[in-house]
């Protein structure tokens, strides 16, 4: 399995649902963030002048796929996220060695992706 966290731009979450939705992948997490990195943040003024405040509100959506959608998750997040100017942010994709449904107590892919003898999702 594979643990995909994005960070997108907050308009960007509901094309980001529909293009994980079209993959049957209906679970995710999303958390309100602040962060910086290569753009230089947003200018605003307060008590007259100037400051450049440094943290840009921004979603962090984390989701845990079977290999075999990791990439096409990766690629539907990259295109619906995409609003083509600075601050499209990032993915990271990250080996996941073991997830447990709590309820259950299965484990692996079928905790939450019940998996066919074809390989695919039933």
């Amino acid at each position: 399995m594979k643990f995909l966290t994005a960070l997108i731009k907050p308009f960007k979450l509901e094309e980001v649902k529909d293009a994980l939705a079209e993959l049957r992948i209906d679970g995710m997490t999303v958390t309100e963030v602040k962060g910086f990195g290569i753009s230089p943040g947003q200018g605003e003024i307060r008590r007259g002048g100037k400051r450049v405040r440094n943290l840009v509100p921004k979603l962090k959506i984390e989701v845990a796929v079977p290999d075999y959608l990791a990439m096409a998750a990766r690629e539907g997040i990259v295109k619906s996220a995409n609003a083509g100017t600075i601050g499209d942010d990032a993915i990271w994709v990250l080996p996941l060695d073991e997830i447990v449904r709590i309820r259950t107590d299965d484990r692996g892919a079928a905790a939450f992706y019940p998996i066919n003898s074809t390989g695919e999702q039933s």
